[in-house]
């Protein structure tokens, strides 16, 4: 037989799953929140020491979670620009 205990109990569907009550926010996100504090229009984002399509791939996820319209994300030459539209 097995060495464990455990019981089995008959269920009629399972539960829907516990979402966190508030988002826990990301290591990315006071670029974009330092950002559209600023007075500038456009900005090139350095010194973060991440390769610039990862980095741009995760700015994109923070301004659609947040639904900020107003600013776009790009790269040009591996560097990554805010751009405020």
């Amino acid at each position: 037989m097995s060495d464990i205990s455990f019981n089995i109990q008959p269920v009629e569907k399972k539960p829907d799953r516990k979402k966190s009550q508030h988002r826990t926010g990301s290591k990315y996100e006071p670029i974009v929140t330092a950002f559209l504090e600023s007075e500038h229009d456009m900005v090139r984002v350095d010194g973060t020491g991440i390769e610039a399509n990862y980095l741009s791939g995760q700015l994109k996820k923070i301004i659609t979670v947040k639904e900020v319209d107003s600013v776009q994300v790009s790269v040009r030459n591996k560097e990554v620009y805010l751009e405020k539209r």
